[in-house]
């Protein structure tokens, strides 16, 4: 798929979004030969999973995403950074029981944003949510069911571009 997809989109980013747990070399390198631009890890893997992974990744100038889902600690975030990983993958767990955005999310990402992360945002994203992370620079945004439910997803995925850009812009 990750090679059918760059194929017919070369000049965009594909990621493989394999949330590896272990084996981050083989695995990472399987996702790169097949043109992967970015690859997710997942934060439960051991750091030299994530180094492995990522030492892939420069070889072939790729990015890792360390997917934060479920529990991470902000001692493993260090470790990421001092390992050289420079974007992650913030996911809010509780978007599936309808729970909003909390003060708690939004201090995490801005945290991470500090440390210097490139931080993407996804988890039960909303138009009507965007303007809690104005003031953060978020990375990228990932609005999958908004999109993919609306009426018409591609007016939805433009309105959410314009969003961006005006808060953004």
């Amino acid at each position: 798929a990750v090679r059918d997809l760059k194929a017919l989109y070369p000049d965009r980013i594909v990621l493989a979004d394999a949330k590896i747990a272990d084996a981050g070399q083989i695995l990472a390198r399987m996702c790169f030969e097949a043109h992967a631009d970015w690859i997710t890890v997942i934060c439960c893997a051991d750091i030299n999973t994530t180094k492995g992974a990522l030492a892939v990744a420069k070889e072939v100038d790729g990015d890792v995403q360390i997917e934060l889902t479920g529990f991470w600690t902000w001692e493993q975030a260090l470790e990421w950074r001092q390992a050289g990983v420079q974007q992650v993958v913030y996911h809010r767990n509780a978007q599936a029981a309808g729970v909003a955005w909390s003060d708690e999310d939004i201090a995490a990402i801005r945290r991470l944003a500090d440390m210097g992360f490139k931080v993407t945002v996804t988890g039960g994203l909303a138009l009507s949510d965007l303007p809690l992370f104005q003031g953060i620079p978020i990375h990228v945004f990932i609005a999958g069911r908004s999109i993919r439910d609306a009426a018409d997803p591609v007016a939805a995925a433009r309105e959410f571009k314009r969003a961006i850009a005006q808060l953004w812009g």
